[in-house]
C-alpha cells in the first residue's frame, strides 16, 4: 500500500515538474530569447512591429504637414499669371514639384496607420502641429495674395512663403528629434535641407542677407 502511494506521488510530482519547464520555455520565447522556436508566434509579431514601428508624433508630423505643405501648392499656383519676376515663377514650380509628392507619401503613411487625413479645404487649425510657429497664413494673407500682381505681388510671395517655410522648418526639426518611423525622419530631414536652402534664395531677391 505504501508503496503504491510513493509511485503515484512520484509520478504526479514529474507531471508538474515537466509541465513547468514548458510553461517556462514558452515564458521565455516571449521575451524573445527564443524566437526562433516559434517563428509563428514571437518572430513575426516582432518583425511585423519594427516594419511599421512610429509615434504619436509621427501622426502628428503628417497631419500638420499635409495641410502645410497644401497651403504652399496654393501659395505657389498663384504665382502663373501673377509674378513679375522669372526667379518667383521658378521657385513657385519647384515648391510645386517637391510638395505634391511629399503629401501623397505622407497620405499613404495615416491611412496605414488607420489615422485621419487632412482634406484640402478643412480647418486646419486644431491639427497638432499646427499651432504656434507653423507659419499657416491666415484668410487675409491669401486674399491679399491672389489680388496682388505683378511686383508687388512678388514682394507678398516671399514674405509669405519664407514665413511658411519656416513654420515647416520647425515642425520638421520637431520630428527629426522625436520621430520614430524612420521614413518620416528622413523626409523631415530632407525638408529642414531643403526650405532652409529656399528661405536664403528668397531673402536674397528680397534685398535681405
Amino acid at each position: 500500500m505504501t508503496i503504491r502511494t510513493l509511485t503515484r506521488r512520484a509520478a504526479l510530482a514529474t507531471v508538474a515538474v515537466t509541465g513547468a519547464l514548458v510553461l517556462a520555455a514558452c515564458g521565455g520565447d516571449n521575451d524573445g530569447d527564443s524566437g526562433s522556436a516559434h517563428p509563428g508566434h514571437g518572430a513575426s509579431a516582432t518583425a511585423s512591429a519594427s516594419a511599421g514601428a512610429h509615434n504619436a508624433q509621427d501622426v502628428a508630423f503628417a497631419q500638420g504637414m499635409i495641410p502645410h505643405h497644401q497651403q504652399a501648392l496654393e501659395m505657389a499656383e498663384l504665382a502663373d499669371g501673377r509674378a513679375a519676376s522669372a526667379e518667383v515663377k521658378d521657385l513657385a514650380s519647384r515648391i510645386e514639384k517637391a510638395q505634391g509628392p511629399e503629401i501623397r507619401t505622407m497620405t499613404g503613411w495615416l491611412k496605414s496607420w488607420g489615422e485621419e487625413v487632412p482634406m484640402a479645404g478643412m480647418d486646419h487649425s486644431g491639427h497638432a502641429g499646427m499651432s504656434g510657429m507653423s507659419g499657416m497664413m491666415g484668410e487675409a494673407d491669401m486674399t491679399a495674395l491672389k489680388k496682388a500682381h505683378g511686383k508687388d505681388f512678388d514682394t507678398r510671395f516671399l514674405t509669405l512663403m519664407i514665413e511658411h517655410h519656416q513654420g515647416a522648418v520647425t515642425m520638421a526639426t520637431t520630428e527629426k528629434d522625436k520621430g520614430r518611423y524612420g521614413a518620416a525622419t528622413t523626409m523631415a530631414d530632407d525638408i529642414v535641407t531643403a526650405q532652409n536652402a529656399e528661405i536664403k534664395e528668397m531673402k536674397k531677391l528680397l534685398g535681405e542677407k
